[in-house]
Order: structure tokens, then sequence, then C-alpha cells
């Protein structure tokens, strides 16, 4: 046995009592005039959609306005970023003249000043070259839109120049084996396998 739910009935006996235009009366029905009140109500409608229409469009300049203030936002982030990675790339240019002038007044001599600049001149390049990523992580957009690959390039070439500066103290302080005498213990002496008296003509 089926049942008929209430809301199938309700359809089924439901009458839709707005006139179409196919509708006999129609035309007749426009053309009468409106009761009394339906002239103020028929005005009250097209005030209230008007002004839902001049707020919807006051609406879209406001995002339009807001969409361009972001972007403008976001532009001047980016540059900032930029300019933050050059001068961190920049960084260890001002610290190569500092500690090589640190490095040419402690001498050649061995010393705790010319120790203490020498480790800073050999630790420090390479600690920033195997840290380039983690120094500039900070700066990185998710979108893509901070290029810092030049930045690093020059941070990379500049820690480059900074080592050389101290391997070339560290030959001067006859530290590296540069010369022959450096290697005078691995010379193989050759055993004189004969002896004679008679002297060389």
């Amino acid at each position: 046995m089926s049942t008929k739910s209430p809301s199938s009935r309700a359809t089924r006996w439901s009458v839709d009592l707005a006139l179409k235009e196919s509708d006999v009366g129609f035309d007749v029905l426009q053309k009468s005039p409106a009761p009394l009140g339906m002239k103020k109500v028929a005005l009250l409608e097209k005030q209230v959609e008007s002004e839902l229409a001049s707020m919807s469009v006051s609406a879209g300049a406001n995002t339009s306005a807001l969409t361009e203030k972001e972007k403008a936002t976001a532009k001047a982030l980016v540059a900032k970023k930029q300019a933050r990675a050059l001068s961190m790339a920049t960084a260890p240019g001002k610290q190569i003249l500092m500690n090589g002038f640190m490095m040419w007044m402690s001498g050649k001599n061995l010393n705790i000043f010319s120790i203490s600049t020498l480790s800073t001149a050999m630790l420090t390049p390479l600690k920033n070259i195997f840290m380039i990523h983690t120094q500039f992580r900070s700066l990185e957009d998710p979108d893509g839109a901070v290029d810092l690959q030049m930045a690093k390039i020059i941070f990379f070439v500049f820690n480059l120049v900074w080592l050389g500066v101290g391997l070339y103290k560290m030959g001067s302080m006859r530290l590296l084996p540069t010369t022959s005498a450096d290697w005078s213990g691995r010379i193989v002496w050759k055993e004189m396998m004969e002896i004679t008296s008679i002297p060389p003509t």
C-alpha cells in the first residue's frame, strides 16, 4: 500500500493565480486602472530596486578600489624584499674590507690577533656559503614574485673572494704548503748500490 506525502498532495491540488500572457483577460487586466494604494506600492518597489542597484554598483567600485590598493601594496612589498635581498648580498663585501685591513695590521707573525682575524676570514665565508639558503629564507615569497637568484649569486661570489683573501693571508704566513721545502718529507732518497774510492772524472 503506497502512501503519498503531504507535499505531493499540495502540488497536485495547488492553483497558480498569477496570470500569464497566454491567459484570457491578461490584456484587459493590464489596461485597467490600479486599485487604491497600489501606485504607492509600485513606487516603493521601484525605489527599493533603484537603491539596491546603486548599492551593488558602489560595492563593485569599492571592491575594485580595494583590489587596486592590494596590488599596489603587494608591489611595494616585493620591491622592499628585493632591496633587502640586495643589501644582504653585498654585506660580505663590506666585511672583506674590514677583515682585510685587520689582517694587514696583524702582520705575518703568529700571534693571538693574527690567528683570530685569520680564523674569521676562513670560517665566516664557509659558513655563509653552506647556509646561503637559510640566509635568504625570510625573503622568499610563496608565489615566486621575489627573484632571489641574482642576490644569491652575488652573495656567493663575495664569500668566495673573502675566502680567497684568507687563503692568501695563510700563504703569506707560511701556513700553506706552497714551497718545495714543505714537501721535503715526501722526497724518496736513492740508495747507493756501489761505493768506490775512485773519484769521478
